[in-house]
């Protein structure tokens, strides 16, 4: 009896801890979509807003390390559900790292000139528009798949990271392009590609999700691995 109630009492815990994760990760979803709204409009007071709210994102990632800790310590997790905390606090870290970038991009709509920028036939947002919409939904697509532990989900994620990449590239090509061939692009060309960079950022921390979901779920360490395209060569064949 002991151990039973031992093991539900780690069950509600971690039910805890995951309800704000996913609290965590809509907030940050959230933040992403106004930030990117701000570099679209220049609203500064929302940029400001944004830049204000990441303090509740630092916030709960100090509560949700503290949460995971006691839990370890308290109920002195083994194997898989050692490995779930462990996890889990990874995927923590990764959503406060979003946190930033979208910070980073409302600084940017915050301190850029507006009027200058709109009186250019180069429109920055328009450059990142696409990449931006693929990376909001590959961060919803891994949140999704942490939820509902769906591993084959999370598999799917991490290959679609090398299209990020790849269309980030070429994003950066096209801009160094624009500021040599018309100098009065450089400052507006800047901010896209600092921004395109944070975007692609948070693809990077949204494929990190999807890696520890396969952790979780499976119990392999994939990272700094050929696992998921070898994976998803096996399912292709």
């Amino acid at each position: 009896m002991p151990n039973e109630h031992s093991s539900k009492q780690y069950d509600t815990d971690l039910e805890t801890i995951r309800s704000k994760v996913l609290l965590m990760g809509g907030l940050v979803e959230s933040h992403f979509h106004d930030a990117m709204a701000c570099f679209r409009t220049g609203n500064v007071e929302q940029a400001a807003a944004v830049v204000k709210s990441d303090e509740e994102v630092n916030r709960l990632e100090v509560l949700l390390d503290d949460m995971c800790s006691h839990l370890i310590v308290k109920r002195q997790p083994a194997a898989n559900d050692l490995r779930t905390v462990m996890a889990t606090g990874k995927v923590i870290t990764d959503l406060e790292r979003i946190g930033d970038e979208s910070t980073k991009i409302a600084r940017i709509a915050r301190d850029s000139n507006v009027k200058q920028r709109s009186t250019l036939m180069f429109n920055g947002y328009e450059t990142v528009r696409v990449l931006a919409n693929s990376v909001a939904e590959m961060l919803h697509q891994a949140l999704d798949a942490f939820a509902r532990q769906d591993g084959e989900k999370a598999l799917q994620l991490i290959a679609y990271d090398n299209i990020i990449d790849n269309d980030f590239r070429s994003i950066m090509r096209n801009l160094i392009t624009f500021m040599m061939e018309d100098p009065s692009t450089i400052s507006s060309s800047l901010e896209a590609l600092w921004v395109a960079k944070a975007i692609e950022r948070v693809g990077d921390h949204a494929k990190n999700i999807a890696e520890y979901t396969i952790y979780i779920v499976e119990g392999k360490d994939i990272r700094h691995s050929d696992y998921a395209i070898t994976q998803q060569e096996q399912l292709g064949s």
